[in-house]
């Protein structure tokens, strides 16, 4: 009787992958160069093979050259029918490339509209996680205020706004928090304060800020390069006030202290600050600029103004976009156009909340180009890599 055979394993795609990695087959420059053409999805996957593809797709050198060869862009977003309070990272195709899974923390956090590696989920009632998406790490901020606000602030019924910016000079990233008691009109008063995310100990609690002197519109915060700009508060409208609807506030994230305050382009241009209201104005960031947006509706256009020079004010309009009929459905009057990202050739990504959608604009042709996903939530661009791991 002849003795029987010793067991061996199936081969699997699996056992192949790690016997071809194990056994030096291939020379570390070539298999650098054949993963480096699979995209960060697949890569998370491959790095559980062996350890040695995992210490190669970890390496920065790689990661650099990854993200070199793979430039589109990416976006965080929350989709209005998804139970599982998950924030997705989608590209401009509408594809899932990694679901963060329970990362935005409960019904009611919202992204904040940010441009940068990490994400920023808040509600209007003091609660603010920083998130990174390519670890999956949350860092949930202290809810008591800082000290110089302690008996300034009804911490039972608060209505709070926050912002994430980086600091290029030392990057370091903070978060400007600020405490909206009553309101303008009912004589209410704004406080402001400032964290440092991940600044150690002497900067792990939020620090007291001066009020600009003005009231400012929460909902029309935008970071860029570091400084927070808001939209002067509505109950400002009309030229009895004496202050004019593009008129601009920013606090310098870096410096910790408020600026002197900028001149929109519209009042240049028209003669009376009551012919317009700030609900048609948008604040947005793209290029590295500040960007306000100026929505009409008789007719439907959105004219994009560019910041080109802070110090001396100046403004000039480089988009004159036609929404109307450009999107099939009825543009309504008070739909919401927020600019996203500016791509290389010169469209346009817009996200119109009303309808939780992203476009696609053409300024060569003024077409829009919905992009097919889900009802959005909430959405922000990711300039992050997903490869890495701190």
């Amino acid at each position: 009787m002849a003795s029987p055979r010793p067991y061996s394993p199936p081969i699997t795609r699996g056992r192949r992958a790690r016997e071809a990695a194990s056994s030096d087959r291939l020379p570390t420059d070539v298999l650098f160069n054949v993963l480096l053409r699979f995209p960060a999805r697949d890569l998370c996957r491959l790095r559980a093979v062996c350890r040695s593809w995992r210490s190669l797709t970890s390496d920065p050198v790689f990661i650099t050259a990854h993200a070199a060869r793979h430039p589109a862009p990416l976006f965080l977003a929350q989709f209005r029918d998804d139970k599982t309070h998950s924030i997705y990272i989608v590209d401009l195709s509408g594809n899932v490339v990694k679901r963060i899974a329970g990362a935005a923390g409960g019904p009611y956090h919202r992204l904040q509209c940010t441009r940068l590696d990490l994400a920023c989920l808040t509600t209007d009632w003091n609660r603010c996680h920083v998130l990174n998406p390519a670890t999956g790490a949350v860092q949930a901020l202290p809810e008591s205020p800082a000290v110089e606000h302690v008996n300034r602030v009804n911490l039972r019924d608060p209505y709070t706004f926050f912002a994430l910016g980086r600091v290029s000079s030392t990057g370091d990233y903070k978060v400007l928090r600020m405490f909206n008691r009553l309101g303008f009109a009912k004589g209410g008063q704004q406080l402001f304060e400032v964290f440092t995310i991940n600044g150690g100990a002497a900067h792990a609690r939020w620090r007291g800020q001066q009020s600009p002197g003005l009231f400012v519109d929460e909902c029309s915060g935008v970071v860029v390069d570091g400084v927070v700009y808001f939209l002067t508060n509505r109950t400002y409208d009309g030229a009895r006030n004496g202050i004019r609807p593009d008129y601009i506030v920013s606090f310098d994230l870096g410096r910790e202290e408020w600026r002197r305050d900028l001149r929109g382009p519209i009042s240049s241009w028209v003669g009376s600050a009551s012919s317009y209201m700030r609900h048609h104005l948008t604040l947005a960031e793209l290029k590295g600029s500040l960007v306000l947006a100026d929505r009409h509706h008789q007719p439907f256009t959105l004219d994009l103004w560019f910041l080109v020079d802070s110090g001396s004010g100046h403004w000039v309009k480089l988009y004159h976009i036609l929404t109307r009929p450009a999107i099939s459905r009825p543009v309504l009057v008070d739909e919401s156009f927020k600019p996203l990202l500016l791509l290389d050739d010169g469209r346009l990504v817009v996200y119109v909340a009303t309808r939780g959608q992203l476009f696609i604009q053409d300024p060569g042709t003024d077409n829009f180009a919905r992009v097919c996903m889900g009802r959005l939530d909430s959405v922000s661009v990711y300039t992050g890599n997903l490869l890495s791991r701190g």
